[in-house]
């Protein structure tokens, strides 16, 4: 279906935040994001990620304990869902499907002949 493809973007997001974990809010899946892919992100697209991941079931958000330090804001944070995960499983199939394609015997040999395939 075209509303729960995974885009490459939100993919990492939700990467990032089956990475992180129970402390996953918006600063920290920025964070591992630009750490684990080596590029900066914005936090505002982090967080347009994490709002269609929301949208599409395979995030779950919740909001947090009032802090004194952040102005009595609450953090928001996120969790991967049973969904996300089985779209992560299928991204992962998908590319290594798509990789041995491109890693095999016969392709190798086409591509250091000078030959197109």
């Amino acid at each position: 279906m075209k509303g729960d493809y995974l885009g490459a973007f939100e993919e990492l997001v939700l990467l990032a935040v089956a990475g992180v974990g129970a402390e996953a809010y918006g600063i920290t899946v920025q964070e591992r994001v630009e750490r684990d892919a080596g590029r900066t992100v914005s936090l505002g697209a982090v967080y347009a990620a994490l709002d269609r991941l929301d949208a599409k079931k395979y995030v779950t958000s919740w909001l947090g304990e009032t802090a004194a330090y952040r102005g009595g804001r609450r953090k928001r944070h996120f969790a991967i869902t049973a969904d996300g995960t089985a779209a992560l499983r299928d991204m992962r199939r998908i590319r290594e499907r798509m990789w041995r394609a491109v890693d095999s015997p016969a392709r190798l040999r086409q591509g250091s002949a000078g030959k197109t395939p």
